[in-house]
């Protein structure tokens, strides 16, 4: 089954993609049966040859989601946009050390801290009797 998708080009961080037709099990960099078009992501802009992206889906090759929404958002085919599943990023879950009393870490912190707020507030009472 042949597929329309995109095959990136370009530089590291400055990626460009081709819009390729292709068997869809090959590698999206390896071999291609044609070209029909180009896509910026970064100026979003996009060269397409309607005349043969016409003649593909004529003959019968599915599109890619990505490249689906780029059609609809150029006009060349009309339709709803398709949702693009995005893997999510991985999570690196770190367990708070716990101190030698058992109490987490940032609870110590903030009984440090509210004991701090109360030797302040004991200095300024102070400071005031003294003026009196």
């Amino acid at each position: 089954m042949l597929v329309i998708r995109f095959s990136r080009v370009g530089k590291r961080n400055k990626a460009q993609y081709r819009i390729v037709v292709q068997e869809h099990t090959a590698n999206p960099r390896g071999k291609h049966t044609d070209i029909v078009g180009s896509y910026d992501p970064h100026s979003k802009k996009s060269v397409l040859k309607k005349d043969k992206i016409a003649q593909w889906i004529k003959n019968g090759v599915q599109l890619s989601d990505s490249v689906h929404n780029l059609f609809v958002k150029e006009k060349i085919i009309k339709g709803e946009k398709r949702a693009v599943k995005m893997p999510k990023k991985e999570v690196e879950v770190v367990a708070e050390p716990v101190a030698e009393s058992g109490v987490k870490t940032e609870e110590k912190k903030e009984e440090v801290k509210i004991e701090e707020k109360k030797e302040e507030v004991k200095k300024e009472d102070v400071k005031a009797e003294e003026k009196k």
